[in-house]
């Protein structure tokens, strides 16, 4: 091992968004800054991302006739996160009230002011299904940058080039760290290993800030940490993150005496299906579906009201895993898929990604959108028909097993189909569809309005089956407003601090027991602000 001695003050830890926030501000400010990358190449998860963020009272949300504030919005957030009130949340509910305050008033023209902008159609996300103190939106808050998660990392790319230029930024990548150096019970570097050449070297600095995103490609963590209240993790779950995503940087700050708190906490969707081209292991992509299909569940009966697409995330997931529901299901038809089907992340929306007007236009086109379509064409996980016989066939097959009576489905598509028909009747669901077409977008890009599933004109019927895939971890690092990492005693380790997944998105656990989707990026904005902030004020 060589100790190298540096004149570098800070080290970045991770070069994802969080990371490239806290370089990008402390260089600056004219801090000496080395950012390490374990991969071959900057920007993260946040490459992957479909580019939501999670915004307050802002000008795409009052054009659209939505009146929003701090106050309606906090007390969405802590109506969906259930702080429990102990030690563990009390620095996670000062994170909730700093992040919304700042998703009201500063996130919005900084990011703007960098050249960075937004979809003009916010997204309805997590909206919730119960009583109005209940979990979930109860307005829209998701703005998708235009140019989607590589859009929003562009600014911050350009900054950390400047500076590199400058050689105030020195940019490392392959290489990961091994363990933090310790001096008088100060972080004081970090020991560092080259993927490439194998070899490892101490590198020393006044402050060193930990931003290597969550656990979510460590299944052995995963499971071992999995929610009690989720029963146990399905045996088959998919993998919504890349390999690297390990948990390794949580861990080597917690053997330093860093303090890890609400790890069991975590955000995983059950809408997963398996990626046709794999890049990682298990790789899934989350079906984002409209309010027109049908959720059932591994036996083909519908999931109980309101469990319907993009409602409760964690409330889906906790029926489907204690019924002991394998997978789900997704029922609908060509016509429904057309209009309401889409897939999360930037690869899968490339009108998005690309800002091109021209391929957003075909959106509105009587057929699934391209990346959908590719799916239904080389997907492992959907199947096709004309009539339902042969559907739910082609259902049982696919999971080698007959759950699926064929007459009792029918029974219940029938039924949803009279009322639907009707323009009346009871069924919730078609409620929460008539309530989803009086909000603009959702009714010019999420609905097919009282659409028939059976309807021999909407034909050929799709099922999708669905299973649950690891994603965000909600706990972590356990930090200050400063972004100081905490030990168990509730004081600063000194030296340490930490940004994005790794902390919890802040305080080790900001959003508590659910997120209200656009707070995962927002999250590392937020807190890889308030880390360089930190900083200076350390160091000054």
């Amino acid at each position: 091992m060589n100790v190298v001695q540096t004149n570098v003050d800070v080290i970045v830890v991770g070069g994802g968004l969080a990371g490239l926030v806290v370089a990008a501000e402390l260089a600056d400010a004219g801090k000496r800054v080395m950012l390490l990358e374990g991969q071959s190449k900057l920007g993260g998860q946040a490459l992957w991302s479909l580019g939501g963020l999670f915004l307050v009272n802002t000008p795409e949300q009052r054009r659209l006739g939505i009146t929003d504030s701090v106050d309606l919005a906090l007390a969405d957030w802590l109506a969906s996160a259930e702080f429990n009130g102990g030690a563990n949340d009390a620095w996670a509910r000062r994170w909730a009230q700093s992040y919304v305050e700042a998703a009201a008033t500063d996130l919005s023209p900084w990011l703007r002011s960098m050249g960075v902008s937004f979809f003009p159609l916010v997204q309805w996300a997590e909206r919730g299904g119960g009583p109005a103190d209940g979990p979930g939106n109860s307005m829209p808050r998701f703005h998708v940058v235009w140019g989607t998660g590589p859009g929003l990392l562009e600014p911050f790319l350009r900054r950390v080039e400047t500076r590199q230029a400058e050689n105030l930024i020195d940019v490392r990548v392959a290489h990961r760290v091994e363990e933090l150096v310790m001096d008088g019970g100060r972080v004081a570097g970090c020991l560092l290993h080259n993927t490439v050449d194998e070899r490892s070297h101490a590198v020393h600095a006044d402050a060193v800030v930990i931003a290597t995103g969550g656990i979510g490609a460590n299944h052995e963590l995963v499971r071992r940490w999995w929610p009690d209240t989720l029963r146990d993790a399905p045996a088959d779950m998919l993998q919504g993150v890349p390999d690297h995503v390990d948990g390794s940087g949580l861990l080597t700050a917690q053997q330093a005496g860093a303090h890890v708190t609400n790890i069991d906490r975590m955000w995983n969707y059950p809408e997963g299906i398996a990626h046709h081209t794999p890049v990682w292991n298990a790789h899934a992509v989350r079906v984002l579906a409209g309010p027109g299909s049908l959720w059932l569940d591994a036996r083909g009966r519908r999931l109980p009201p309101p469990l319907y697409p993009g409602v409760d995330t964690l409330r889906a997931l906790r029926h489907l895993t204690t019924t002991g529901s394998p997978h789900s299901w997704l029922l609908c038809n060509h016509r429904i898929a057309a209009a309401e089907l889409r897939l999360s992340g930037s690869v899968h929306n490339p009108d998005l990604t690309n800002r091109s007007i021209v391929q957003l236009l075909k959106r509105a086109l009587p057929r699934p959108a391209e990346p959908i379509q590719a799916f239904i064409d080389r997907g492992l996980d959907i199947v096709t028909a004309d009539d339902p016989h042969t559907l739910v066939a082609r259902m049982n097959a696919l999971v080698g097993d007959d759950l699926i009576d064929e007459h009792e489905l029918r029974r219940q598509v029938l039924a949803y189909d009279r009322q639907a028909a009707s323009g009346f009747g009871n069924d919730a669901q078609l409620a929460a569809i008539s309530t989803a077409r009086r909000y603009l977008p959702d009714r010019l890009m999420r609905t097919a309005g009282n659409q028939q599933i059976l309807d021999p004109s909407a034909r050929p019927l799709i099922a999708i089956r669905m299973r649950a895939f690891t994603r965000k971890s909600l706990g972590g690092l356990q930090t200050d407003l400063s972004s100081r990492v905490l030990q168990a005693d509730g004081t600063a380790l000194p030296g340490l601090y930490a940004a994005g997944e790794v902390a919890g998105f802040g305080g080790g656990g900001v959003h508590g027991h659910r997120s209200l989707e656009g707070t995962f990026l927002g999250g590392c904005l937020h807190t890889g602000l308030r880390a360089a902030r930190g900083i200076q004020t350390d160091m000054s």
